[in-house]
């Protein structure tokens, strides 16, 4: 049997825990007879499942009859893409030529006698959706890894066009928090800023508990003994997970230098490099000090209130820091106290 974790960014793993509450938000308000909302933002750390959700409720929906799923790369004309890929599916290819829809002067299929060419992309799109929602279809795009580019702007502003039309169509945009924050903040893009977003938590404890004893037939101890190992970091599962798989006549012990590692080199490396020296001034206190206090950590900073603010949340919204207990923080990623400990020299 092959083995049922993965180590790969983005693919749907045979061992997935499914975030039951924020699947359940978006597709009940999705499928209802009028959307409550057609636009949902997924943030939260690198590695937290982000695309992975994103991908199970796309799975989902593209089983439905009634439901076409597309994704477009934010890294290219995405107005263009979309028009593409819809002209490509052959049920609608079809509908659009009965409309009578000219697409040519785009390179979308031939001209068509006595229609005037469209020669605009967010017009095709407009076309498209149009008598796309005449058919009772329903469209869902999603979109990974979004950042404030020009390419996602012209988008999303014709986008909202779109919604304006009560076409039906629909949006899923992930990336990290900041990015998400940037584009939320264009003044012209004001519906991204009053769409629902999801910051993704860690995963359920008693899942992993579960999913642990199930796979590897452990006693309860020991399969929490691993869950505490992940903090419910949805990456840290699968890497323990495909750690262990590979190595079951060893100790768990045996196997956490390596364990260290993958976390390391596939995400502390790139978290840490973003850090300013000061982000992780901070951090590097709170490990070399043991201390979780706010007020008293703040002292040993020699930080004033609102400066040792600015950090924590920052360094919160990085999904760095866990704020949850009234005046106390705690570091949200497993073992990354032993990273900073590690590279506090560097400081």
């Amino acid at each position: 049997m092959p083995n049922p974790f993965t180590i790969s960014f983005g693919t749907t793993p045979a061992q997935y825990i499914s975030r039951i509450t924020q699947t359940n938000q978006i597709l009940e308000s999705f499928t209802a007879e009028r959307a409550a909302n057609q636009v949902f933002m997924l943030t939260g750390i690198r590695g937290c499942g982000k695309t992975v959700l994103m991908t199970d409720i796309s799975e989902r929906l593209r089983s439905e009859k009634n439901w076409i799923v597309l994704e477009l790369s934010p890294e290219r004309d995405m107005l263009a893409a979309l028009a593409a890929n819809l002209y490509a599916i052959p049920e609608l290819h079809a509908l659009f030529i009965k409309a009578k829809l000219n697409f040519s002067a785009l390179g979308l299929g031939a001209s068509i006698e006595n229609a005037a060419p469209v020669t605009d992309y967010e017009v095709a799109v407009d076309r498209m959706l149009e008598h796309l929602t005449k058919a009772g279809k329903r469209l869902l795009i999603t979109v990974d890894e979004v950042t404030n580019t020009p390419n996602v702007k012209v988008f999303a502003a014709a986008f909202q066009i779109y919604l304006r039309k009560s076409y039906q169509v629909y949006l899923i945009m992930t990336g990290l928090y900041d990015n998400i924050y940037d584009l939320q903040n264009e003044k012209t893009l004001t519906f991204l800023y009053r769409a629902p977003k999801i910051v993704l938590e860690p995963l359920n404890y008693t899942a992993i508990v579960a999913h642990y004893k199930k796979v590897f037939e452990l006693e309860n101890e020991r399969a929490e003994e691993m869950a505490k190992l992940t903090k419910g970091y949805s990456y840290a599962f699968q890497v323990l997970g495909y750690l262990m798989w590979d190595s079951k006549d060893r100790n768990l012990e045996d196997i956490l230098p390596e364990y260290d590692q993958y976390l390391e080199e596939y995400i502390y490396d790139k978290i840490w490099s973003e850090l300013s020296e000061t982000d992780k001034r901070v951090l590097c206190k709170m490990v070399e000090t043991g201390e979780t206090n706010v007020s008293i950590l703040r002292e040993k900073l020699d930080m004033s209130t609102s400066q040792f603010s600015v950090y924590r949340d920052r360094l919160k919204r990085k999904g760095l820091l866990n704020t949850s207990q009234y005046g106390h923080i705690s570091l949200y990623l497993p073992r990354f106290d032993n990273y900073v400990r590690n590279h506090a020299d560097f400081v």
